[in-house]
């Protein structure tokens, strides 16, 4: 156990895709548990794409020359919480540091239940935020029956994989998704998991997905927004859904249509479009788990991740995720 603590400071407001000189390591103490809280040594860290967002600062963004915050994976290491012992797991959202101070049920932080042949990125993928996003989108946003197709953008993302995952669980028929690269795209399609894919670079979306989907699709799950938006509006069948979780080509700056050029079909087709925001979804962990952790016992689910090594390449990993360098959830090992 070391006694120092390191933390990830944002110190400069990003103009477009965020650069290291934006931030700074800092180090200090371990800090010691006051009466109700505990410290938590983190293991793993999450970087997510709204992370971006919270760097340009407003109401609710982050603070400048303050610890970064976000979703982690840790241990007790000295507690004065009756509800924490040392050695528990725990999930929190103190994270970008290499120590943190939580409370047992504020914050979301939460201890983690004991699940042999879970691995521990599980929790901050498809049985975290991630996955937790994928499941309410599918389950009571969009409402995705048996035999329905559905179309997911950044699909060899976290959500986008969780999603998928999760679909064929639910009894998704056809399923089809957008990357951003060739690689990714063999990646989708490899292992059976989407019945179609394709590169967004190589033509309008709209007619790739058509001719992907020539039969049309019944539930889109949004992750991109913009054209993506446009094209899968122009395949939903009648009465077809669309739950929009993101829209990454809005972020650092980018530009895209304001609304999609098509969508009064919103009305035409009687289609639903319905935001997903996690935190609305909270109560929904339980019942996550309880549908997934058989699947991931077994093999038949995975928790589809890219762990970078190192506290020290925390900055790197995020810029690295918005740039599209991962397969799955982007997380990081810290080293301790």
């Amino acid at each position: 156990m070391t006694d120092t603590a390191y933390a990830v400071h944002q110190i400069a407001r990003p103009a477009g895709l965020p650069a290291p000189a934006d931030f700074r390591f800092v180090e200090g103490p371990v800090p010691s548990p006051a009466p109700g809280t505990a410290v938590v040594e983190n293991l793993l860290l999450s970087v997510d794409p709204y992370h971006r967002g919270l760097m340009d600062g407003g109401e609710g963004g982050f603070a400048l020359d303050a610890p970064l915050e976000g979703r982690s994976v840790g241990r007790v290491i000295a507690s004065r919480d009756p509800g924490l012992a040392e050695g528990d797991l725990v999930f929190h959202r103190e994270g970008w540091r290499t120590h943190a101070v939580v409370t047992l049920g504020t914050g979301g932080t939460r201890k983690l239940r004991d699940r042999d042949g879970v691995p521990l990125e599980a929790y901050l993928s498809i049985l975290g935020g991630t996955g937790l996003t994928a499941y309410a989108a599918l389950t009571r946003t969009a409402r995705l029956r048996a035999g329905e197709d559905l179309f997911v953008s950044a699909a060899a993302g976290g959500v986008g994989l969780a999603t998928a995952r999760i679909a064929r669980l639910l009894g998704a028929r056809r399923i089809v998704g957008s990357a951003g690269s060739a690689a990714k795209v063999a990646r989708l399609t490899g292992d059976g998991l989407f019945d179609a894919a394709f590169d967004y670079h190589d033509g309008p979306v709209a007619a790739q997905l058509a001719a992907a989907a020539p039969e049309g699709i019944d539930v889109y799950v949004d992750n991109v927004g913009g054209e993506h938006l446009e094209g899968a509006i122009d395949s939903l069948r009648e009465f077809g859904r669309i739950a929009w979780v993101g829209a990454v080509s809005t972020y650092n700056g980018d530009r895209s249509p304001a609304a999609p050029r098509n969508l009064f079909e919103v009305v035409h087709k009687s289609l639903r479009l319905e935001g997903v925001l996690v935190r609305h979804h909270t109560n929904l962990q339980e019942e996550l788990e309880e549908f997934l952790v058989p699947h991931l016992r077994n093999g038949s689910v995975l928790a589809d991740t890219t762990v970078v090594q190192g506290f020290d390449r925390t900055v790197a990993a995020f810029i690295g995720m918005l740039q599209g360098e991962n397969t799955g959830k982007m997380l990081v090992r810290t080293g301790l």
